[in-house]
């Protein structure tokens, strides 16, 4: 079958690339400037999965490239890989060479969002805007809803418990979405990865994760800071750190939203993003 007749099949299958010796799944769309999509780890995540709604229209108007971080989604899960933040940068950052992007803005989604940080942090010259949403990327103590995602052992049943911890509006989760978003956590590979990600005691991946506090305070670049009030995954208290050390920073909280704002918020936040972003 051909990569567009599998594209066609299963749209979480984009394109394929090699970024930093792994073959590496991701979707670009649109041309302007560059923006890179950094999806979140919940268990069975891709990029499709986390960024389908707001893609298309930020592609409108900007190239937008979101891919599957190694160890998740349709990437290579390379047997024996050693997950760590500095691997995961240097996968980012292979995917920039590979794609001869000189610079971009990026978009992070909690872990995703401690990945655009990283990145920012050690290669200031290629990042032009960062925005963040229910970031990780300053030290916090664990959510018990943090502890449950990234300690999640396979069932449908826990599937939907998780779901329910992402989202302040329950109506949202429909009936099959807890049986899809299991089946994508234990497809071949996935759950292996997933568990060699966060290992316990779980609060280690919440310090590893973090930056300095000189770090945070030296980023030159503007940020915008996007929270749900009611997020029980990442405490809001993340971002209000966040917003205090990062000079170039505004900051965005949803009422009534959970760790979902890119779903339970998606007009507004794709709204907040065009205006922010450079086009």
């Amino acid at each position: 079958m051909t990569q567009t007749a599998t594209a066609a099949a299963n749209p979480e299958i984009g394109n394929s690339v090699r970024a930093a010796g792994i073959r590496t799944n991701y979707h670009d769309r649109g041309s302007g400037a560059p923006v890179l999509l950094i999806h979140g780890s919940g268990p069975g995540v891709s990029a499709w999965a986390n960024w389908r709604g707001v893609l298309p229209e930020l592609a409108e108007t900007r190239r937008v490239i979101a891919p599957d971080i190694v160890g998740f989604g349709y990437t290579e899960h390379p047997e024996g890989y050693t997950f760590s933040r500095q691997a995961w940068v240097d996968h980012l950052a292979g995917l920039l060479d590979a794609l001869e992007l000189e610079k971009v803005s990026i978009v992070g989604n909690s872990f995703g969002g401690a990945l655009a940080l990283w990145l920012a942090d050690q290669f200031p010259e290629r990042v032009d805007r960062l925005a963040l949403m229910g970031s990780v990327g300053t030290r916090f103590e664990i959510t018990p809803g943090l502890d449950a995602v990234w300690g999640y052992e396979p069932s449908v049943e826990n599937m939907q418990h998780l779901l329910e911890l992402f989202a302040y509006d329950q109506s949202l989760l429909g009936p099959d979405l807890a049986q899809l978003r299991y089946e994508a956590s234990v497809r071949d590979g996935v759950h292996e990865s997933y568990s060699a990600m966060f290992p316990t005691p779980r609060q280690n991946g919440v310090d590893a994760l973090a930056l300095d506090d000189d770090a945070l305070s030296s980023l030159p670049h503007d940020t915008l800071i996007v929270h749900g009030r009611d997020d029980k995954v990442i405490p809001l208290s993340a971002s209000l750190r966040l917003h205090e050390l990062i000079a170039r920073s505004q900051l965005h909280v949803f009422g009534q939203c959970g760790h979902w704002t890119q779903i339970e918020k998606r007009d507004e936040f794709v709204q907040l993003l065009g205006n922010f972003l450079p086009a």
